[in-house]
C-alpha cells in the first residue's frame, strides 16, 4: 500500500508515480491512501498493517521554514513511522522528504528532469525488505 501526504502536491504526485511504477514492475498488488500530511503518515501505516497490508510505502514532503516545526514533524515522522514498522514485523519504504527548499523536492520527485526518483527507492527498498523477512522467517 502506498500511503502519501497531499501537501506540496507536484512532489508528492511524482513520489506516487515512481512509487506506483517501480510496485507495477513487480507485479505487486497496491493501492494508494491519501492523508493530510506526513505527521498523519505512521498512524495510517499502522492501520494498514492491522487491515492486512504486507508492507507500506510512506511518501510525504516537509520543507523547512522559520520555525522548530520542521525539526519536530520531521523527526515525530520519522520516530512514528520506524515504531509501525518494528511494531507490525513489516516493511515501510520511507519516501518522507525533508527538504531545505521546493527545488531539492522537484529534484528528487521522479518527474522529467528531476534527478532522483525516491518514490520508486522507497517502493524498492520496501519490496526488498519484504524479500528478505520472509527469507528470514523461513
Amino acid at each position: 500500500m502506498i500511503i502519501a501526504g497531499t501537501w506540496h502536491e507536484t512532489i508528492t504526485d511524482g513520489l506516487i508515480a515512481g512509487a506506483q511504477r517501480t510496485l507495477d514492475a513487480a507485479g505487486a498488488a497496491h493501492s494508494v491512501v491519501r492523508v493530510p500530511g506526513s505527521f498523519e503518515l505512521a498512524l495510517a501505516a499502522q492501520a494498514a498493517f492491522a487491515g492486512g497490508a504486507d508492507a507500506v510505502v510512506a511518501l510525504g514532503v516537509i520543507i523547512r521554514g522559520g520555525t522548530p516545526h520542521f525539526e519536530y514533524v520531521s523527526a515525530a515522522t520519522t520516530d512514528g513511522l520506524t515504531r509501525v514498522a518494528l511494531d507490525a514485523g513489516k516493511p515501510v519504504g520511507f519516501g518522507v522528504l525533508t527538504l531545505d527548499d521546493e527545488q531539492q523536492g522537484l529534484d528528487r520527485a521522479g518527474l522529467p528532469g528531476s534527478k532522483e526518483d525516491k518514490g520508486a527507492e522507497a517502493a524498492d527498498a520496501a519490496l526488498r525488505l519484504a524479500r528478505v523477512i520472509t527469507e528470514l522467517r523461513g
